[in-house]
């Protein structure tokens, strides 16, 4: 028999930490290969750990609500055959590769120097890159950082921590009395997720951790980039035409939907081709221009809250493959079941405002992307058609096309020349396409 380590994987490149939410697993439960043993959030997505090996759980390193560090063991699973030489317990018996300690004390020294920069005195305490972000971008020196009671182990500051703080300082300035008035001694109470109030008529809702996060998120972005927004209307009858003609038999051999969706994330994909200077994102002063087009799709969750799952390399694949993996990545959203990695790496993103039946929409950035794409709803209007024997009115399918981008390296030619291009290539929809 030998013990083994479950490590916490990554979960993406800016994730640094994952919250414990729930234990699929008991202690004395057996564990098969792949089954769910532990139910993780962090600052992106909730997901499910599955388990790397079969065995026996011996030990559960954390309790729900703790903080775990990507890398690092969170429970052990006790097996039939010899210890992994990945994941050994540390024992007398076992002996840990030099590689492995190298790669350790220079992962320690990065960090050491990714607190320097933060402020010029040593932390005492390891921080997270998301705390550290989160307190940059606030200005909290890190003398400030050093007094805030962490409730992560051994004391660690954790980034739920650090919003509270941030919260009940905005709180206690908002409510300061007047000089004539006793200032409270204790701080502001924060309500936590589960608790309201009422007061009068009105009843207290306190927002849930996604909606704190998705607040968070727009504000930052409002602050970071000068928004711009562009309109375009686009006559999409022969598109409208050609899937009320398809989608029944699409539907039969495929056993799925085949919405409007896909058809738009094609002709983003398409148009980006035309002005890659749209599928960029800003580093300081620098202009990071990506070479993959991938393209996240706003999608309202049952909860009432945004998640953006990412169609990666879109733009090498066929109208079919992006269906597929539109109609997958729509429905593992709307179960909880989306992995972290499928929300990253977003360089564009587009959102249907018109499944709500709105006409169109002032869309907020997505960061640190640049420019993000609102479809609106498709509406029958009489339109002037140009033929070779002169102008006629007909009944045509038209929608709105509004595109927001960063005017900080965004202008109006790129922005208006690209949503035009993506016009084009829905207008210009090809009738005798097959899928």
């Amino acid at each position: 028999m030998a013990k083994v380590e479950l490590i916490m994987p990554k979960m993406g490149e800016s994730v640094a930490e994952a919250t414990i939410l729930n234990w699929h697993k008991e202690v004395g439960d057996a564990v098969e290969l792949d089954e769910t043993v532990v139910e993780i959030a962090t600052d992106k997505v909730d997901s499910e750990v599955p388990s790397t090996l079969e065995g026996i759980l011996v030990e559960k390193l954390y309790d729900v609500d703790a903080v775990v560090e990507v890398g690092k063991p969170f429970a052990i699973i006790e097996t039939e055959g010899e210890a992994s030489a990945e994941t050994p317990i540390n024992t007398e018996e076992n002996t840990v590769p030099v590689a492995e300690v190298a790669q350790k004390v220079e992962e320690e020294i990065k960090e050491i120097k990714e607190t320097i920069q933060l402020n010029s005195s040593v932390a005492n305490r390891f921080y997270s890159p998301l705390v550290k972000s989160i307190a940059q971008q606030e200005g909290i020196s890190m003398e400030i950082l050093e007094s805030i009671a962490g409730s992560g182990k051994d004391g660690r500051l954790t980034k739920s921590d650090l919003i509270n703080y941030i919260e009940n300082k905005s709180v206690a300035i908002n409510t300061t009395p007047s000089p004539t008035k006793t200032i409270p001694t204790d701080p502001p109470k924060v309500a936590t997720q589960s608790s309201f109030k009422s007061e009068g008529n009105n009843e207290i809702i306190e927002m849930d951790r996604m909606r704190k996060l998705i607040a968070d998120h727009m504000v930052m972005s409002k602050q970071t980039s000068p928004h711009v927004t562009s309109f375009v209307e686009a006559d999409v009858t022969n598109l409208v035409n050609w899937r009320n003609d398809i989608k029944a038999s699409f539907k039969q051999r495929e056993g799925q939907n085949i919405t409007f969706t896909p058809i738009f994330i094609e002709a983003v994909a398409k148009a980006i081709k035309d002005f890659p200077m749209i599928n960029v994102s800003v580093d300081g002063t620098k202009i990071v221009l990506h070479k993959n087009i991938n393209i996240g799709m706003a999608a309202a969750l049952p909860s009432g809250n945004l998640i953006v799952p990412v169609v990666k390399n879109a733009d090498n694949m066929n109208l079919l493959g992006i269906t597929k993996t539109v109609n997958d990545l729509a429905n593992r959203a709307r179960n909880n079941a989306l992995k972290p990695d499928e929300i990253q790496g977003g360089t564009f993103t587009l959102t249907n405002v018109g499944s709500f039946g709105n006409v169109m929409g002032t869309p907020i950035i997505n960061q640190p992307q640049v420019a993000i794409l609102a479809v609106g709803s498709i509406k029958k209007k009489p339109a002037v058609i140009e033929t070779p024997q002169g102008d006629l009115i007909g009944i045509r399918h038209m929608m709105f096309l509004s595109l927001s981008y960063d005017h900080r390296v965004v202008d109006g030619a790129l922005g208006g020349s690209f949503l035009r291009k993506v016009a084009d290539y829905l207008e210009q929809f090809d009738t005798n396409t097959q899928v």
